[in-house]
């Protein structure tokens, strides 16, 4: 039965994947296990009419991403291209590549807002988790650039169990290098993150720690420093609202023009995800059997079909629900009432063992 395209609201946000290169080696990286190369890319001339057709199905906000997005020489055309269409063009970024220079030419072009990826506040620590040399250095030198330029900051720092203990530490950097909001995000188990889980998943203590951390600064730093903090599914007694719903306010266009309904959705078999080299975005985000698959209410099972949070979360991660036990269909297994829950107990036990060694984010 074809979709009833009356009740599919437009998408709100576009997170653009301009690339996967990226000189940076995190071993949580959202980046899919499969990486694409360089040569496989959209063009400048077909991220534009991309760019063209999010304005004119809705979109208000596109994240330019990676990979590193600054790998990309024609960068600060992308922004003005999205400024003319009204977009509101946010930059995520290592901060490893370039300054103020190249920011300055962004600002120019059109763009609002920069997001500042740290990997932890030493700078040993930061390299290490970074597989940089330098790197540290580098995004502080960058961070530094954006508030000469006079563009608003946002520092995002992804907490595990190898740095959760720093939380206090990265609210004072984030206040040092003149952040106007701090994200602070545990890891997320999925791509590169679920190969390196056993390094990284916290044990309860150290969350409830770090968590009353988080608290007492933001009543500490109100009106001087938002904090959000996004805390891993893997403690919860409830799923998340993954990406706010299946195919409901948000998509993502990896870097060789496939659309997705979130970063790690061609981990789905059985799925085809459209390109944006072969139909148009509107035709993709309505019509698509993919971006329909799951969205709504209708193809969940029990729990999920009769809960009074069916449309609060949405069933949770499909992805993370195929991940865990090997079907999309099935209720998150993060999900206290899911069956399957108890494989997240078992990944619980993880944290109480040693530390393992990373699998550092690679071509091949």
């Amino acid at each position: 039965m074809p979709p009833d395209e009356t009740r599919i609201e437009p998408p709100l946000a576009l997170l653009a994947e301009l690339t996967h290169r990226c000189p940076l080696r995190c071993p949580y990286c959202s980046n899919p296990l499969k990486l694409e190369r360089a040569s496989d890319e959209l063009t400048e001339a077909e991220w534009r009419r991309v760019l063209g057709e999010a304005a004119a199905l809705g979109v208000l906000q596109v994240h330019f991403s990676g990979g590193e997005p600054m790998a990309r020489r024609d960068l600060a055309s992308l922004i003005g291209e999205a400024a003319g269409r009204g977009l509101y063009s946010n930059l995520i970024t290592s901060g490893t590549l370039g300054g103020e220079r190249e920011l300055r030419a962004f600002a120019e072009a059109g763009l609002k807002h920069v997001q500042l990826s740290f990997q932890d506040v030493t700078a040993a620590d930061n390299d290490r988790i970074a597989g940089l040399a330098g790197a540290h250095a580098r995004k502080s030198a960058f961070a530094q650039a954006v508030r000469a330029v006079g563009l608003p900051l946002t520092l995002n720092i992804v907490v595990h169990r190898q740095n959760l203990g720093g939380v206090d530490q990265m609210i004072e950097m984030a206040l040092s290098l003149g952040a106007r909001r701090l994200e602070i995000a545990h890891v997320q188990y999925y791509a590169w993150a679920l190969t390196n889980r056993a390094a990284f998943l916290p044990t309860r203590a150290q969350l409830d720690t770090a968590t009353r951390t988080v608290e007492a600064a933001r009543e500490r730093l109100k009106g001087v420093l938002a904090i959000d903090y996004v805390v891993p599914d893997y403690h919860g007694v409830r799923p998340k609202s993954c990406m706010n719903g299946w195919g409901r306010r948000f998509l993502n266009i990896s870097p060789a023009g496939k659309v997705l309904p979130c970063h790690a959705a061609e981990t789905l078999p059985g799925l085809s995800f459209p390109s944006v080299r072969d139909a148009g975005l509107a035709d993709i985000w309505y019509r698509s059997e993919a971006f329909n698959r799951f969205r709504g209410t209708d193809w969940m099972a029990e729990p999920c079909r009769n809960c009074e949070r069916r449309t609060i979360d949405w069933g949770g991660c499909r992805c993370q629900a195929f991940l865990l036990t090997g079907d999309a269909a099935r209720a998150d297994p993060v999900c206290a009432l899911s069956p399957d829950h108890g494989v997240v107990e078992a990944a619980l036990r993880e944290a109480e063992r040693p530390v393992e060694a990373f699998v550092y984010r690679q071509y091949g």
